[in-house]
């Protein structure tokens, strides 16, 4: 029986990650399919290093803007196809999506908008939302029942999903309509893979750099892997990886057997 093992990172720069291990980090992982969000790099911006490691294959989805937002996909197992981008002109133009289709199952791995700069960057995350969760329903009637979703997510879920819930009530990732999005995506027949192993407090993806919040570990659980319903007697097991540092997120891991 074949068993995928997937991890997510958004590695606020994958030049950054780089300079800080990251290829050798993802050499001794030897995850079947590895995804990172916020590489901040066009392709030829990037090392060979990065590019190609050793085992793996590597696809990019990148920003017009420089500097800017950015998914890869390293793998190992060989896809059927990959798709860059979502067909929207508005969200490909910032690299936020790569899909791969894997004989078991079809991968997204997703930058979703940050809301906090502006009321309009609010509303071009919740048309990114809506857009996204129209497509999935898309596929699925199509015939593409089994599916998974990775990356940063930008919003906690329920007030569980951050340290400090009553303080960011009316912040950006935990705003009401980012919270019901996530409600609409699980009513939808998606699975929050890391509750169905761990219902407990305290386990968060990403921490404040300036207020050393990791050490405190005051953070907020912005990244996760949701999985079709079709998917449930296929988890094996969903984790969230503290240990690995190099960013303001950590990697969250997922594993499937067939």
């Amino acid at each position: 029986m074949p068993t995928y093992r997937m991890l997510s990172w958004n590695v606020n720069g994958l030049r950054a990650a780089g300079r800080k291990g990251f290829a050798d980090w993802a050499r001794k992982e030897k995850a079947d399919v590895l995804c990172v969000q916020e590489t901040k790099a066009e392709p030829r911006q990037l090392s060979d290093g990065l590019k190609s490691i050793p085992g793996y294959a590597a696809e990019f989805a990148s920003a017009e803007r420089k500097g800017y937002s950015g998914v890869g996909t390293y793998c190992r197992a060989e896809p059927k196809g990959v798709e860059r981008g979502l067909g929207v002109s508005e969200y490909d133009r910032e690299g936020r999506a790569l899909a791969h289709r894997f004989p078991e199952f079809t991968l997204f791995n997703v930058y979703f908008p940050n809301g906090k700069q502006s009321p309009e960057r609010l509303a071009f995350k919740m048309r990114f939302y809506d857009d996204f969760l129209k497509l999935l329903v898309r596929r699925r009637k199509s015939g593409e029942k089994n599916l998974v979703i990775c990356g940063d997510v930008n919003t906690a879920h329920k007030e569980i999903d951050l340290a400090r819930p009553k303080d960011n009530e009316g912040v950006s990732g935990f705003l009401p309509q980012e919270r019901a999005w996530i409600d609409r995506l699980l009513a939808a027949g998606f699975i929050d893979s890391f509750r169905t192993f761990e219902q407990g407090p305290g386990h968060y993806t990403w921490w404040d750099l300036i207020t050393r919040a990791r050490e405190r570990n005051v953070g907020w659980r912005l990244d996760y892997f949701f999985v079709s319903e079709s998917l449930r007697p296929h988890l094996k097991r969903a984790a969230i990886r503290p240990d690995v540092m190099g960013s303001d997120h950590c990697p969250v891991e997922l594993e499937l057997e067939f």
